[in-house]
């Protein structure tokens, strides 16, 4: 199914390392036109680098998702640089999890603007785009605490149950009004990415170190999905993936 991927114009956020950047290499790889988005900038160079080198195209731009003219600007750098927009993945995101009496606000409200805001504000920088082509693809990254309630995750996990909803409803919206826009929603469970370095809470890192030792898969697993769900044929839409090592019972 590579040759549904082959050409197609993918902007990506949280590009800079973990599941973006595994996914940006993979879906150059198999000759997609990527667009990375991250806040550092010298870690996108070296990516989109590599990916030329490799024989692939890829673009960049310094990115901070909860804010709506980046994510505007990013739009605009996918359609100069390679004349359309045919997939955006909403992949950025923070889990400084803690329980709730621990009080750090300040990191519940970096969550929400990162994690909800920074969905929201992907969508509308793109929505435009996809209307006027009658076509595209909202990719976006969940968790399996999305799915389920997790001690120490209630912040976290309800920005993830966020997600899940907003992506069902834009996916029947998009059905209803026949914009043949797509949506796929990835929950991943121990996945080996630096989403464990924003924890700030010592015994919830300990606990969720000690957790991902135990289970942690590559991010590379989670391209593979993102590959698959993009290659599917255009009236097929598989909108949910739960995706986890295969001897965790999260």
């Amino acid at each position: 199914m590579t040759d549904n991927i082959s050409g197609k114009v993918v902007i990506i956020t949280g590009a800079s390392s973990g599941i973006g950047e595994a996914t940006a290499k993979l879906l150059a790889a198999k000759g997609a036109k990527v667009v990375l988005g991250a806040r550092r900038t010298d870690k996108l160079e070296r990516i989109a680098q590599e990916i030329r080198e490799a024989g692939g195209e890829a673009v960049y731009k310094a990115l901070d998702v909860t804010s709506q003219a980046d994510n505007d600007a990013i739009v605009k750098l996918a359609k100069d640089s390679f004349g359309r927009l045919d997939v955006i993945f909403l992949n950025a995101g923070l889990m400084p999890s803690s329980p709730v009496s621990a009080l750090k606000t300040d990191e519940w409200n970096q969550m929400v603007d990162v994690n909800i805001k920074g969905v929201l504000n992907g969508v509308a920088a793109a929505m435009t785009t996809f209307l006027e082509q009658k076509s595209g693809h909202v990719i976006a990254t969940s968790s399996v605490a999305g799915l389920k309630a997790y001690p120490g995750a209630a912040v976290y996990g309800g920005t993830k149950w966020f997600v899940k909803n907003f992506m069902e409803v834009l996916r029947m919206e998009a059905a209803m009004e026949g914009s043949n826009i797509r949506t796929a929603t990835l929950y991943p469970a121990a996945i080996n990415t630096e989403l464990l370095s924003t924890i700030s809470d010592a015994g919830t890192a300990a606990g969720m170190k000690a957790l991902y030792d135990q289970f942690g898969i590559s991010p590379e697993r989670i391209a593979d999905v993102v590959a698959f769900a993009i290659s599917l044929p255009a009236d097929t839409t598989v909108n949910e993936f739960t995706v986890g090592p295969a001897n965790q019972p999260w």
